[in-house]
């Protein structure tokens, strides 16, 4: 496909990230005008011809979830009726991840549901990243393309973080066990598994640590961390079992609540997140490193 023959739109959600992914193609970001009228209803004006074109529409499921998921659904709707050819969603953090399944009584599945409205509106084709649950792949009835951050973080453990041989590999909960193995196989490295059991959404009780870390670095490797009640608590786990130092690299870095703080009051020596969800108001202290 020639860059010429592709447009790229942003939302308000992470313009910074479409604009690097337009700059490593060669092209610039299609002209839209997405803003909110005084009511708060969105409002979107796409600012150039679509007709016979690949659009390619970047927005990342993060900061005000509701606006940026209508926002999605309305730029790919007026691509559509602009005779767009193929319209592909690209999502970097899918919305509404988390709430992938039934898991009591009464219980929405709002990621199915989320799916269905992309599809409603007129997306052809849905690239993501580290979906929470792979399942979700099957709520669509359209193409989807789940990108890993596996091979990154490979890289950057092996780049950034000395005596990396003598790491251990750590999930912080049984979800993430494939990852943190997968990766743990790609290294050559030992993996051990923290068993947490919640009180409530966002609130761990107890942590179990399955596996032997005396001595070790380390390296707990989750897809989000949110209020980063979790990854505090499994670091200060990791080392009342002996665990030299403990590193957190995380794929989707909500940071909500009082996150930043829970990271640095915790034992975490060095938090890496990507740049799938922007930062910028987050404050510079946690991000002693930044994953691209």
């Amino acid at each position: 496909m020639a860059a010429n023959s592709i447009k790229i739109f942003t939302g308000n959600a992470h313009p910074e990230l479409a604009s690097l992914v337009a700059k490593r193609i060669g092209i610039d970001l299609a002209q839209a005008t997405v803003k909110k009228f005084s009511n708060q209803e969105t409002s979107v004006t796409i600012g150039e011809s679509v007709r016979d074109e690949d659009v390619f529409i970047i927005q990342s499921g993060c900061g005000e979830i509701n606006d940026n998921l209508m926002e999605l659904l309305i730029m790919i709707n007026a691509c559509k009726a602009a005779s767009a050819r193929r319209i592909t969603a690209v999502i970097p953090c899918f919305f509404y991840a988390r709430q992938d399944k039934k898991d009591k009584s009464r219980a929405p599945i709002t990621a199915k549901l989320t799916a269905n409205m992309l599809t409603v509106a007129g997306a052809n084709h849905i690239i993501t990243m580290d979906l929470h649950a792979s399942q979700i792949q099957g709520f669509f009835n359209i193409p989807v393309d789940n990108l890993y951050c596996e091979l990154s973080m490979v890289n950057y453990i092996q780049s950034n973080i000395p005596q990396w041989k003598n790491a251990i590999i750590v999930s912080p909960d049984a979800g993430g066990a494939k990852r943190a193995t997968s990766i743990a196989d790609r290294l050559n490295l030992d993996f051990a598994l923290i068993h947490k059991e919640r009180k409530k959404a966002n609130e761990v009780s107890r942590m179990v640590l399955v596996g032997d870390v005396r001595g070790k670095i380390a390296i707990l490797v989750d897809d989000i961390a949110d209020t980063c009640g979790t990854l505090g608590l499994a670091a200060k786990t990791l080392i009342e079992n002996g665990a030299e130092k403990v590193y957190g690299i995380v794929v989707h870095g909500v940071l909500s609540g009082k996150a930043i703080q829970v990271i640095n009051d915790s034992v975490i020596e060095k938090m890496v997140v990507t740049n799938t969800i922007p930062h910028d108001d987050k404050g510079v202290s946690v991000f002693r490193s930044y994953l691209q």
